[in-house]
Order: C-alpha cells, then sequence, then structure tokens
C-alpha cells in the first residue's frame, strides 16, 4: 500500500499556480494512467488504484496548503498507510525551476504546508519530492510569486519537471525502493 500526496490551494483562483505544482503532478500522474478522483474523506480527494495487487493511493488535500497535515493524518490512520508508504509532492522556492529534488526526511523548509503535515505526524521522516518554482523575480513578494501562475516562458520548464516526478512516482511503484528512485532521480 502506498499513499501519494500532492500539495496546493483547491479552487480555481489557486488553478496552475506555483504553490499548487503537488496538484499538477498527481493530476498528470492520473491522466496519464487515465484514473480520477472520485472520493473524499477527512477533507481530501483521493482514488484508490489497484495496481499489480497492491492499492495506491491518491490523495489532494483541499485543506488549504498551510493545514495539509490535519487531512494527512487521519487518512493515514483510517486506511493503515505507514510513514515509510507516503510520498508527499510540493513545491520549492530554493530549487530552481524545472528541477526536482527527492528526500526521506528533512525539515519543512520554510514551506507551511509541509510545516502542517511534520507537525501531525510528530516526524520529519518520510518520502518527498520537492519541485523546484525558483525565487521571485525582484520587487517580487513570496506569497504574489508563489500564488502566481507560472510565465509562458517557464511552462517547458514546469512540464519537464512534471513529467520528471510523474516517472519518479512510477519508478517508486514498481521498484518499492525510495533510496533507489533517488539514486534515479536527483539531479547533480
Amino acid at each position: 500500500m502506498k499513499l501519494i500526496i500532492g500539495l496546493g490551494n483547491p479552487g480555481e483562483r489557486y488553478a496552475h499556480t506555483r504553490h499548487n505544482v503537488g496538484f499538477d503532478a498527481v493530476d498528470a500522474f492520473l491522466e496519464k494512467h487515465q484514473l480520477t478522483m472520485t472520493d473524499e474523506k477527512f477533507r481530501a480527494d483521493y482514488c484508490v488504484w489497484h495496481h499489480k495487487g497492491e492499492r495506491i493511493y491518491f490523495m489532494k488535500p483541499y485543506t488549504y496548503m498551510n493545514l495539509s497535515g490535519e487531512a494527512l493524518l487521519p487518512f493515514m490512520t483510517y486506511f493503515g498507510i505507514g510513514m515509510e508508504d507516503i510520498l508527499v509532492i510540493y513545491d520549492d522556492l530554493d530549487l530552481n525551476l524545472g528541477r526536482i529534488r527527492l528526500r526521506q526526511n528533512g525539515s519543512s523548509g520554510g514551506h507551511n504546508g509541509m510545516k502542517s503535515i511534520i507537525e501531525m505526524l510528530g516526524s520529519q521522516s518520510f518520502n518527498r519530492i520537492k519541485v523546484g518554482i525558483g525565487r521571485p523575480k525582484p520587487g517580487w513578494k513570496v506569497v504574489d510569486h508563489v500564488l502566481h501562475v507560472f510565465d509562458e516562458d517557464d511552462s517547458s520548464l514546469v512540464h519537464q519537471a512534471i513529467d520528471k516526478t510523474v516517472a519518479a512516482v512510477e519508478h517508486w511503484i514498481e521498484h518499492d525502493d525510495f533510496s533507489l528512485t533517488m539514486n534515479q532521480y536527483n539531479q547533480k
């Protein structure tokens, strides 16, 4: 059993903003594998994919970013999903646009969605994929940067990062070894 969580904010206002690349990555995976979010539980939309005898859940909390942990913990508890079986996908300001980085533990790095998850789970030890959104332009506030849609010039880099993220998720599902997936997909 596995759970892949994409972080973002619900609603059209936030669709395809930098802060929602976690949602976008989950959506891209679901589209590629012809899956759809059909269920709702614990303030999250989700679906389950039965793949090679394993249940794989995909989840998008609609609690808003800063409360993501409030949806994740009860979901994990209800379905009996262990910490080693979750993968959180989210945006990272400190990574250049188009890059991804996989980690098995670490702090929130100032990301409020991750801060909420770490607080609710009581641990920093869980799998994650950070998707680079780059730093704000000079004169821009961080909040304006993360809640802004990607510029047309950035779209190819964003799509490349999402494609790499989908491939990394597929690799983890197939090989059931996040260390191996990290070695394969972390960029030097």
